[in-house]
């Protein structure tokens, strides 16, 4: 790399620690932390949102799929914003009626018990550090594209700097570095873009050298695969954790509401901007992996001075991700399982360093699972699969419909996950067999179980629920 480029890149490192430093006098308490003290008003909301969710599989992965398949995986994939901007306008604002809640088991603990808050974190927890591990590898990939060396190593020098923050700042850093990242992810992604056409010659001659079907809506999908990928990204990423944390973090309904919707109408266009540039690495670069097609672009396409900018800012995408994923794991082992499980009068004070101490040993942990993740879209599409059956419907349901049923919760939570296990690992091939995926079967397992429980037990006592705050 020209030395320019690596100054650039080194720079921008450098602004984030400096960032996690001024963050950290801030960091008074574990609301500070977890919720950056509800004071994230919707333009900081947007940046920060749009960039925890274009992350590694939403850049390089739609990339690589596009590289692979053409615009097909994008428009079935379009399914996760448009889940966005519905959550945007229709719960995100609902979220804010739960006053001093910070993460998802808060919400559930209010309708569904103890028993629902204590699964809700052990399945969030899990999910999150999948989520960040594809985060990690997707750090390494861009290190291994644009400097050579090897994906572990890359690994552990981009979540080294994302430790460092996100331990010392919380959710402070967390957004302020996601606003600086959002930027540079805004302007240098579309410019590459935009560099790799024209050197092409300009978009029709794109379009005439892609392989046949790369340009169609639906390319090679059948119909039934088609809906399963638009289903999994439908319900595979919404209201998650880090995102639920960031509609809790705004200062009343309307600014959740705004800067939700908003950053889920960006995310159609950075999806197009994405996934045309996997298809210009195609036609510039057809022998490489597809998960190198943006970072080897970048490499190539653009001058010296400029590739250690947009190298930045690909890094950003990722690392913007990866911070959102390892403060909520973090926050929720601690406030979902700590506190209310195994100490429950914790000081604030020890809370805070315990959430601080969480937050880093869950980034070596999810480094870990970097290691041995051989794609960054089907990291994603594992983890995806441990969210949706589970927690995402019966939260819904409660948000939207203010229902209480303990025993409907846990049984729907439960049956969501062995069904999902079962046709992921079980000894038969279920899917083969049936057609459904197990992230679909897990879901429909999910509502049916919460349906019939419901029905059977809503006028049964259960034990107490903590009172709905108003």
């Amino acid at each position: 790399m020209n030395p320019i480029d690596l100054g650039g890149l080194l720079l921008y490192f450098a602004i984030l620690i400096y960032i996690g430093y001024r963050s950290a006098k801030k960091v008074s308490g574990s609301a500070d932390f977890a919720v950056a003290g509800n004071k994230i008003i919707w333009p900081v909301l947007f940046a920060t949102l749009a960039a925890s969710f274009l992350g590694g599989g939403a850049s390089m992965g739609r990339a690589g799929k596009s590289f692979d398949e053409g615009y097909a995986f994008m428009v079935a994939a379009s399914a996760f914003p448009l889940a966005t901007v519905l959550a945007g306008l229709f719960i995100a604002p609902r979220l804010k009626r739960y006053v001093n809640a910070q993460t998802v088991g808060d919400i559930m603990a209010q309708h569904f018990g103890a028993s629902a808050r204590l699964f809700t974190g052990i399945f969030s927890l899990v999910f999150c550090i999948g989520i960040l591990g594809a985060q990690a590898l997707a750090v390494g990939t861009v290190f291994h594209a644009i400097l050579g060396i090897e994906v572990s190593t890359g690994i552990l020098i981009g979540m080294a700097v994302v430790l460092l923050y996100s331990t010392v700042g919380g959710m402070w850093a967390v957004i302020q570095t996601d606003v600086v990242q959002f930027l540079m992810l805004a302007v240098f992604l579309p410019v590459t873009m935009l560099i790799g056409i024209h050197d092409l010659g300009g978009p029709q001659a794109l379009v005439e050298r892609l392989p046949e079907g790369h340009f169609s809506l639906m390319g090679d999908y059948s119909v039934g695969m088609f809906l399963s990928i638009f289903i999994a990204f439908l319900l595979g990423e919404t209201l998650v954790p880090p995102y639920t944390q960031r509609a809790l973090s705004a200062p009343d309904s309307r600014h959740a509401r705004i800067g939700y919707s908003v950053a889920g109408g960006f995310g159609f266009l950075f999806y197009l901007v994405s996934a045309t540039i996997g298809l210009v690495a195609l036609v510039l670069y057809p022998t490489i992996s597809p998960d190198q097609a943006m970072p080897t672009l970048i490499r190539d396409a653009l001058p010296v001075g400029i590739t250690g900018l947009v190298l930045a800012s690909l890094l950003a995408v990722v690392m913007s991700t990866a911070d959102s994923y390892l403060n909520s794991a973090a926050v929720i082992f601690v406030g979902d399982i700590y506190k209310p499980f195994i100490e429950p009068d914790v000081s604030e004070k020890k809370r805070l360093w315990i959430e601080r101490l969480v937050n880093l040993l869950i980034g070596l942990g999810a480094v870990v699972f970097a290691l041995y993740a051989t794609s960054i879209i089907d990291a994603l599409l594992l983890s995806y699969a441990l969210w949706a059956p589970t927690i995402l419907l019966p939260f819904v349901f409660a948000v939207l419909f203010d229902l209480r049923c303990t025993r409907s919760a846990v049984a729907a939570m439960l049956a969501g996950a062995l069904v999902t296990i079962l046709w992921k690992w079980g000894p038969f091939d279920l899917q083969a067999a049936t057609g459904l995926t197990a992230l679909i079967a897990g879901v429909i397992a999910n509502v049916l179980v919460f349906v019939l429980v419901y029905r059977l037990f809503r006028s049964v006592p259960d034990a107490p629920v903590a009172a709905k705050a108003q």
